[in-house]
Formats: structure tokens, C-alpha cells, sequence
């Protein structure tokens, strides 16, 4: 026996503890009507976790406390408490003793227990679903109930043998698996739903990532050349800063040689005894020569830097124009484009606007415009009048000095031909003048060279200071670079292709690289992330289906093989109960009537409008179901609609019987079933309660003496003035004399 005892307090009409201990394998309750015996079934309900306050007749919780009556007192709350025995692990909790116990309070409020610890009732469903034990399950058989199965429609005939056949664990497992199969299906539109919205960023930033790649490729590039670029005019500039160098300081060392002796000459001729008007006019010439020739030379190199002034801004002019000659660099200026908007303001037709907008792209196509070029140009055009202006100077003072020197050649050649001491001196002075003249030509080409090797130091530290801007420290360290030598052209065509490199980085309009590729990085896994997951929700969802499919099969095999094995108890008990005649039961599908499609309005309006619907329906299969057939020995009755209220009685009591032989359960509770039936029929239903009570423990809530001398224990109900229900406990001597 698995059923130890129940504890009622304050529930229904049990005012105080009552106690009922299960010792045998039949144990009645008994007493008059209205005393409270039926409220010990409905203890067993509540207890067990019966949601349905209607089942237990109320309506709600606190109808299921003691409401007080005479001079007993209303209690706040209802308990009851159900002891199990548990050594054969019938319930799967690792205790030899297991307590279920319900509390409900005024509030409507429930508690749940086991074995003293709170816990949920899914908690205790699961618990006696394993036991095949249930609140409201085909072991509590209330009065009225045991006909319920032949007035149930098939389907609800289905699920009551279900519930008996022990696939209601099955039935909860299936109801979970496709709950878990309608959240899976959900997070898996919500998965869907988010990668539709971040696919169109994630294209956006693919898209600019593909820029930043291909600026990262311009950028590798132009490393590479800057590099090269870089050393081979470092490299050039100190070659040439060098040659210079080298040819200038013998020079400048001679110049100041001759300085020393040509000074040393002049004092020789100013203390001369015969110095005469023609040294003083030779002097005079020389002075004023001396003068021309520095002016001249002043000149000379403010032309040499006019010249790499123009050097430069030629080379400006250049790069402008070469990015000019793509479209993409045309500007068009704001007034333009307003205009424009205003002009299409005016126009109705598309084609109208595509031939305006077609014109307006054309007429800027070849336009040529840069602010830049036209600054340079202007700049370019005040260092040539400069330039002229030098050049028409120098020309003035080239005159000028091949007058004086040929004034200065007549004079010498005067002096010379004296032929006096202090000619010598003078010899002497007129040899260094024109090694002068000599070296101070070479060092003025020097010079110039010289300026022209400034403006290119300066191009190649801007160059330089751009690299490490664009590209990076990578661009500058190139010390350790091996070059071979080559025609100084390539360099020029290289500063070229850098400048085109330079301006596609500046127009690629990629942004900030870092941000771009760190949030394109996140999206992609975010992304890559939502589709694993619903790849995983996928197989969630495939193995949910076959889990459902397999517990549909397992479900449908073992109602099936339960259908025949209750048909062979069923005969049995039916043979038993009306001395033969047959009984069984029938899986069956119902059948639905569909109508047809109609369109034809007139059919509906018309007075044979029922009888075409009539015509028209098709049947179509519905739920799977039992059909159950009887036909009584000796009497053409066949169908459950031709027995009568006995013979129904009969019937769902063997039917009731035949169902809990073929999966026993460990208790069954029933109440007051065999209220209809007559003394004859009362010795039947006890043989069949004898004989129940070898698989099932059994509780029987009774009037009827028979079924009363079949228990081991009799528990009389009560009812005292203060209109709660007190419990009498009668052995089983006891009890065959009360029988009797």
C-alpha cells in the first residue's frame, strides 16, 4: 500500500484535524447526507493540486475554508496534507516518506509543499505525473462522474483514457516540447527580424571598408614610393649639396687671396712717388667697376631666386591642372547649383529635367576653374615683371660695364705703354682684377645653382613631412634602403605619380579607418553570431519537431495497445455485470460536414437554399476518438442511447474498472458509485471491488452495505450543531456487525 493517510484542517466542512490512516487495502467512508463525507474525495483533489475551484464545488479559494456555523468559529485558512510511502520509489524523490501538503488563505492565496520544503505546483504535477497520479485524474471517481465517460464526446473519451493509460506524462512532455517549439520559433523571428535590420548598415559599412581597403592599397603604394622617392633625393641633394661644395670653397679661398693682394698692390701704387693723374684715373675706373660689378651681382641673384620662385609656382600650376582634367575635382560654385534647383522648380516633365541637368553637367565638363591656379598665375606674372625688370637692369649694367671696362682697357693700355717702375704694380693690380672677374662669374653660377638646391631642400622637406602624415612613420625610415642609380627623369615622373597617389587618398572620403573597420568588425560578428543562433534554433526547432513526432508515436502505440488490453477487461467486467452480451471500445475519426463554395447569390437567396447546402457538403475527417460499443444478452439493445439509467450505470462502472485493471494506479477514490445500483448488482460491484483492490488501494465513499463489508476499515462522517464534519473510526468486526 502506497497510501498512508490524509490530514484535513480547516477545509471545507473539517473544522478541526481530522486524520485518516490507510492500513488496509479497502477502506470506506461512511455517514448520512450532508454530513461531509464527499468533501474527504474533494480533500484528495485540492491536495493533489485540482485548480478547478467548480470541480470542488465553489467558487472560489476561500469557499474552501470552514466558514464557521452554531458556535464554531471561521478558521483563515485550509489545509490538507497527504502522506505517501515511498520505499518502492513510487514517487521520484530520493525518500522512503513523502509529504504532499496545500494551504490556501482567504486571500485566495496557495502554498505548496513537500515534505515541509515550499515549492511550485508544477513542482507537485511533475511529482505525481511520474506516479500516474493526478487532481482530477480517473482514480477520484465522484458521485455523478462514473457516467461522465459515456456522456463525454469522443475526444474528451480519448484524453480520460490517456490520462488512465499512465500518457499524461507523455501529453506534458509534448505540451512542453511544442511551448519550447512556439518560444524557439519566436526567438528565431526575433533573430531574423534583427539581421534584416543590421544588413543594411553591415552592406554600408562593407561598402566603406572596401574604401578604407583601397586606401590602405593607395597608401602601401605610395609607401613604397615615397620611400624611394625620399632616398633618391636625399641622396641627390647631398651629391649636389657636395659638388657644390667642393667647387665653391677653393673659390671663395682665391677671391679672398686676391683680395689680400690686390690690396697690397694699391698701396703699392698710392705711395708711389710717380703716381700721376692716370693711376688716379685707372683707380677712379677701377672703383667704379668694382661698384657696377657688385650691383650686377646683387642682381644677378635676386634673378636666380626669381627664377626658383617661378620654378616652383610652375611646378604648382602643373599639379592643379592635372587634377583639373578629371571630373570628379571640378567645382561648381554654390549660386550655380541653386540655380540649377530654382530651374527645376519650374520644369514638369523628368525628361525636361534629365536634358537641364544633362546641359548644366556639360557646360561645367571642360570648365576649367581653379582659385589656386589663377593665385599662382598672378603671383607667376609679378616675378616675371620682376625677371624683365631685372634682366633690362643687368642689361643696363652690362653696358655700363663693357663701357667702363673699355674705357678701363684704353687707360691700361695707355699706362702700360709707359714704360716706368711703378708699371709693375699696376701690371700686377690689372692681373688680379681679371682673375677676379673670373672667379667671382664661376661663383655667381654657383650661386644660382645654389638657390635652385634651396627650393628643392624646402620641396623635399614638405615632401617629407606629408609622407609621415599620410602614410606614416614607415614612409620616412629609409635608411637602410638599397637603390640602384638611374636617369634623374624617373624621380620627376615619381614626385608625379605620388601627387596622383596623394590627391585619390584625399578624395577617397573613406573617414576615420580605425572606427570604420573596429565598428564594421562588430556588426559582422554580431552578425555572424545571430546567424549561428539561429542555426542553432534551427536545430532546436528540427529536434523539437521529432521529439513531438516521436512522443505523437509513442503516444498513438500505446493508446492503441491500451485500447485492446481495456476491451479485454471491458468484456470481462460487462460479461460479469450483465451475464454476457459484448462491449468494446472503437478508435475512431469524426466526421465533419463542409459546405461547398458557393458564389452564386441567387442560390443563397432561394427557397431551396438549405437543401442545396444539404446537396453540396462533403464530409471531411476530423480528431482521432472512442467510440464505445455495447450490446446487453438477451435484449436488441445496441448503443450506449437505448440503456437505460441502471444499465448505464453498469456500464461505466465496468467500463471505469476495466480502465484502472489495464494501468492500475496506486489509489483510487470512489464516491458514491454505486448509488444506483440494486442489492444484486451491489454483490457484483463488490466482487469487482475485491478484485480491484489487488492492484489499487481503494477508498470507497459509501451508502451501500455491500460494498461497506468489502473494507478493511470503516470511517464514519459526522455532523454536530456547530456544523463541521468530526471523523469515527470503526475496525473491520466492527463493521461486518454494522452491515448486518
Amino acid at each position: 500500500m502506497y497510501l498512508k493517510s490524509l490530514e484535513i484542517s480547516g477545509f471545507k466542512s473539517f473544522a478541526k484535524k481530522a486524520t485518516l490512516n490507510f492500513t488496509s487495502p479497502i477502506s470506506s467512508i461512511v455517514g448520512p447526507n450532508g454530513s461531509g463525507k464527499s468533501n474527504v474525495a474533494e480533500a484528495f483533489r485540492f491536495v493533489l493540486g485540482e485548480q478547478s475551484i467548480k470541480s470542488m464545488r465553489g467558487k472560489r479559494g476561500e469557499d474552501l475554508i470552514f466558514n464557521g456555523g452554531g458556535e464554531g468559529a471561521r478558521v483563515n485558512r485550509a489545509g490538507v496534507k497527504v502522506i505517501f510511502d515511498n520505499r518502492k520509489r513510487m514517487l521520484n524523490v530520493d525518500f522512503d516518506e513523502v509529504t504532499l501538503e496545500r494551504v490556501v488563505h482567504r486571500d485566495n492565496s496557495n502554498e505548496y509543499f513537500i515534505n515541509g520544503s515550499p515549492v511550485r505546483l508544477k513542482d507537485i504535477v511533475e511529482l505525481l505525473a511520474h506516479a500516474h497520479i493526478g487532481a482530477s485524474g480517473h482514480h477520484i471517481i465522484s458521485q455523478g462522474e462514473a457516467d461522465r465517460i459515456l456522456n463525454a464526446n469522443i475526444r474528451e473519451r480519448r484524453e480520460m483514457i490517456e490520462d488512465a493509460l499512465g500518457l499524461k506524462i507523455y501529453q506534458y512532455k509534448k505540451l512542453e516540447s511544442q511551448r519550447k517549439l512556439e518560444k524557439t520559433e519566436e526567438n528565431m523571428k526575433s533573430v531574423e527580424s534583427l539581421r534584416r535590420e543590421i544588413a543594411p548598415h553591415l552592406k554600408f559599412l562593407k561598402k566603406q571598408v572596401e574604401k578604407v581597403e583601397k586606401v590602405q592599397e593607395l597608401r602601401e603604394e605610395l609607401r613604397k614610393l615615397y620611400k624611394e622617392y625620399l632616398k633618391r633625393e636625399e641622396t641627390y641633394l647631398k651629391l649636389e649639396r657636395a659638388k657644390i661644395e667642393v667647387e665653391k670653397v677653393p673659390l671663395v679661398e682665391e677671391l679672398a687671396r686676391l683680395d689680400i693682394e690686390i690690396a697690397d698692390a694699391r698701396k703699392i701704387l698710392e705711395g708711389s712717388k710717380n703716381r700721376d693723374a692716370k693711376s688716379d684715373e685707372l683707380i677712379n675706373l677701377e672703383s667704379v667697376l668694382h661698384k657696377i660689378r657688385m650691383e650686377k651681382d646683387a642682381v644677378m641673384r635676386e634673378a636666380g631666386k626669381i627664377d626658383g620662385e617661378i620654378y616652383a609656382g610652375q611646378r604648382t600650376i602643373v599639379k592643379e591642372k592635372e587634377k583639373q582634367t578629371k571630373d570628379e575635382f571640378k567645382t561648381i560654385y554654390l549660386k550655380d547649383v541653386e540655380e540649377v534647383v530654382n530651374r527645376v522648380s519650374l520644369l514638369e516633365s523628368l525628361a525636361e529635367i534629365k536634358q537641364m541637368l544633362f546641359g548644366f553637367i556639360s557646360s561645367h565638363k571642360n570648365k576649367e576653374d581653379s582659385a589656386l591656379i589663377a593665385e599662382v598665375e598672378r603671383e607667376l606674372a609679378e616675378l616675371k615683371n620682376k625677371k624683365n625688370e631685372s634682366e633690362k637692369t643687368l642689361k643696363t649694367l652690362d653696358e655700363s660695364e663693357r663701357s667702363r671696362t673699355l674705357e678701363y682697357n684704353e687707360l691700361r693700355q695707355r699706362i702700360e705703354r709707359e714704360k716706368d717702375s711703378n708699371r709693375d704694380a699696376e701690371k700686377n693690380v690689372f692681373r688680379i682684377i681679371a682673375r677676379q672677374n673670373e672667379v667671382r662669374g664661376v661663383l655667381n653660377g654657383i650661386k644660382n645653382i645654389e638657390s635652385r638646391l634651396v627650393i628643392e631642400e624646402d620641396s623635399f622637406k614638405r615632401e617629407m613631412q606629408e609622407a609621415y602624415v599620410i602614410v606614416g612613420r614607415e614612409a620616412v625610415d629609409y635608411a637602410d634602403l638599397i637603390l640602384i642609380e638611374e636617369d634623374r627623369i624617373k624621380q620627376h615622373d615619381r614626385i608625379k605619380l605620388i601627387e596622383k597617389i596623394k590627391i585619390r587618398i584625399e578624395d577617397s572620403g573613406a573617414g576615420n579607418n580605425i572606427d570604420i573597420l573596429k565598428e564594421y568588425k562588430e556588426v559582422e560578428d554580431r552578425d555572424a553570431f545571430l546567424e549561428r543562433e539561429l542555426v542553432d534554433l534551427e536545430s532546436s526547432r528540427t529536434n523539437l519537431n521529432n521529439m513531438i513526432a516521436d512522443l505523437d508515436a509513442r503516444i498513438d502505440i500505446e493508446f492503441k495497445e491500451g485500447i485492446l488490453k481495456i476491451n479485454a477487461q471491458f468484456q470481462q467486467y460487462f460479461s460479469l455485470m450483465f451475464g454476457g452480451g459484448n462491449a468494446g471500445l472503437n478508435v475512431i475519426r469524426e466526421k465533419k460536414r463542409k459546405k461547398k463554395a458557393d458564389t452564386d447569390l441567387s442560390s443563397v437567396l432561394s427557397d431551396d437554399a438549405d437543401i442545396a447546402d444539404i446537396a453540396d457538403a462533403t464530409e471531411e475527417e476530423g480528431e482521432e476518438g472512442i467510440e464505445i460499443n455495447v450490446s446487453l444478452p438477451r435484449k436488441k439493445v445496441k448503443g450506449l442511447m437505448m440503456l437505460s439509467g441502471g444499465e448505464r450505470a453498469l456500464t461505466s462502472i465496468a467500463l471505469l474498472f476495466a480502465i484502472s485493471q489495464v494501468n492500475p494506479p496506486p489509489f483510487i477514490i470512489l464516491d458514491e458509485t454505486d448509488a444506483a445500483l440494486d442489492e444484486a448488482n451491489s454483490r457484483k460491484y463488490g466482487d469487482m471491488i475485491a478484485n480491484l483492490s489487488t492492484y489499487s488501494q481503494l477508498i470507497l465513499i459509501t451508502h451501500n452495505r455491500e460494498t461497506m463489508s468489502r473494507a478493511g476499515v470503516l470511517y464514519g462522517v459526522t455532523m454536530g450543531g456547530d456544523g463541521a464534519s468530526k471523523l469515527l473510526s470503526i475496525q473491520f468486526e466492527e463493521a461486518v456487525q454494522v452491515a448486518k
